[in-house]
């Protein structure tokens, strides 16, 4: 987990971490890459997503996204390609974001050793119920990696206090209730939210879904370590190559953007 730790260290005191996200294969293993190298430039940290038939946590945009990678004859193996030559070019952190179906139907011992040999820092699986990942867990900390937990405002006192001792790396925090997606506006109540989630948790805390916009990233750092954006980079993605343009290029410039609204937010706050 050092990769992470550090990533969070590193932006502690000049910013908040910046955590993007880029659909495995989408919209084939080449230009994924690039995309993925693209976000690795301006983000601190990196979810590399494996697509699913079956998509209970993704919205629109990051469905359609899997659906396109899926057609395109996408495998689970060369999500782990992806990676690992993403960390042969970086030493940012890399996590995979995957439903608990690939990794059950791989096996959890081979997934875990595929996800270590291709560099991979951790995962994040929103269908994995923590009371059964005793198995899957054993397996990744066999391998060194990191399990992200997940935690929602409607998570109640007792349940925060439980995540938060188990989680590694960081607690994905949800902003909005529902799933991925693009939003007008930040849910109400986040503060408190958050203020609860630090009484239990000595792990970053990290603020993602319907985030999008630098305005919307900027109110999340307040609260927030880390800023999850996902939905807005890949459609920034999609976009381009829907009008043949750049969609690396264009996912970069979005994450670019986001991270300056970060930093900027930081260096405001220092001088109030």
């Amino acid at each position: 987990m050092s990769r992470i730790d550090d990533a969070f260290s590193a932006t502690k005191d000049n910013g908040c971490a910046l955590i993007g996200y880029a659909t495995a294969g989408f919209p084939d293993r080449r230009t994924c890459l690039s995309i993925a190298s693209s976000l690795l430039e301006h983000c601190d940290i990196l979810e590399l997503g494996i697509p699913f038939s079956d998509p209970v946590l993704d919205g629109a945009v990051i469905q359609e996204s899997s659906r396109r990678s899926l057609e395109s004859g996408f495998k689970v193996g060369d999500a782990f390609a992806i990676a690992a030559e993403l960390r042969a070019a970086s030493e940012k952190p890399i996590l995979v974001m995957t439903y608990y179906n690939p990794v059950h139907r791989m096996g959890h011992a081979s997934f875990a050793a595929e996800a270590a040999r291709a560099g991979l820092d951790g995962t994040l699986i929103p269908d994995l119920p923590p009371e059964e990942m005793a198995a899957w867990k054993d397996a990744a900390d066999g391998e060194g990696l990191c399990n992200v937990l997940f935690a929602s405002m409607t998570t109640p006192e007792r349940r925060l206090s439980f995540l938060g001792g188990l989680t590694q790396g960081f607690l994905y925090c949800f902003a909005v209730k529902g799933t991925t997606g693009m939003r007008e506006s930040l849910a109400g109540g986040l503060g408190d939210f958050m203020a609860r989630a630090r009484a239990f948790c000595t792990a970053p805390l990290a603020l993602g879904l319907g985030i999008s916009t630098p305005g919307q990233c900027r109110d999340a750092s307040a609260l927030a370590d880390g800023v999850v954006v996902g939905s807005a980079l890949v459609k920034a993605a999609m976009d381009a190559v829907e009008r043949g343009g750049d969609p690396a290029l264009e996912a970069g410039r979005l994450a670019s953007q986001l991270k300056g609204s970060l930093a900027g937010n930081q260096a405001a706050q220092a001088e109030e």
